[in-house]
């Protein structure tokens, strides 16, 4: 690393200051105006925007020569020549806070050359605060963290919605017996795999790069992998900031990847 180059660590000492910062925006909306996205994108709340601009203002002020990718910036490709980008998803699970449920995050990271670097998940409502950087390992509110261990798909949990257990996603139309469970925010899922919650991870459709960022790297810390459905390694800050889906977890990810059919061409 050049001497005047930010180290991780700092990198991530920011990203948790904006995350406790984010957090103290999107809980002081009680009731949010709520708009929808074009294309079928999903709602987006005066809240999320909010944080947005926050985090637009502090983490560039700070960091002038990083890129940005957000989920509520109209995208530029000006960051596609920066050598550190910022990937951010202000509230991810915005459905979720909608409802009033608990299980919304702020996701923020640092990535380099196609590789994040730095990563921070708060989830506000839960006291949860997830952080990692590149080779310090994973920590859940300052703890060690551990993905599973497990590699018999009888005894898994894996987070995912129904599409991903359907017959035709899966060689010979033979579902694996896992255990089914969902969680809105794609952020949290791969750190709940990180902590050893769950044992797998599995999102059949095309995936944003700033849903996943930052828990890509919490879990690889925690001795875990993510990869595209395909298996392929996920890079970030590409042109069009999209994965072919994820699959992630612990033992369990080979598994899980040699009983996946390919998706149909085109």
């Amino acid at each position: 690393m050049p001497a005047t180059e930010t180290a991780p660590a700092e990198d991530l000492a920011l990203l948790v200051a904006a995350a406790r910062e984010a957090a103290q925006i999107a809980t002081g909306f009680a009731a949010p105006e709520i708009w929808d996205k074009a294309d079928g994108q999903g709602p987006v709340t005066e809240a999320d925007l909010a944080v947005d601009r926050m985090l637009r203002d502090r983490l560039g002020a700070a960091r002038p020569g990083y890129g940005w990718l957000s989920e509520e910036t109209s995208d530029s490709p000006d960051r596609l020549s920066a050598r550190r980008i910022f990937i951010i998803d202000p509230i991810d699970g915005t459905r979720a806070f909608i409802e009033g449920s608990r299980d919304w995050a702020h996701s923020l990271a640092v990535a380099e050359a196609g590789r994040v670097i730095a990563a921070a998940v708060l989830l506000p409502q839960r006291g949860l605060l997830y952080t990692a950087h590149a080779g310090g390992g994973a920590q859940l509110n300052g703890r060690a963290i551990r993905a599973s261990a497990e590699a018999d798909p009888a005894r898994a949990t894996l987070l995912g919605p129904r599409l991903a257990m359907s017959p035709e996603h899966w060689s010979g139309g033979e579902v694996p017996p896992v255990q089914r469970a969902f969680r809105s925010s794609l952020a949290w899922r791969l750190c709940l795999l990180a902590e050893g919650r769950f044992d797998a991870m599995l999102t059949i459709r095309p995936t944003w790069e700033w849903d996943v960022a930052a828990g890509t790297l919490i879990l690889s810390e925690a001795g875990g992998r993510a990869t595209d459905r395909r298996g392929a390694a996920l890079a970030f800050n590409r042109p069009h900031p999209q994965s072919d889906g994820v699959l992630a977890g612990g033992a369990l990810h080979p598994v899980l990847l040699a009983r996946l059919a390919d998706p149909p061409p085109g």
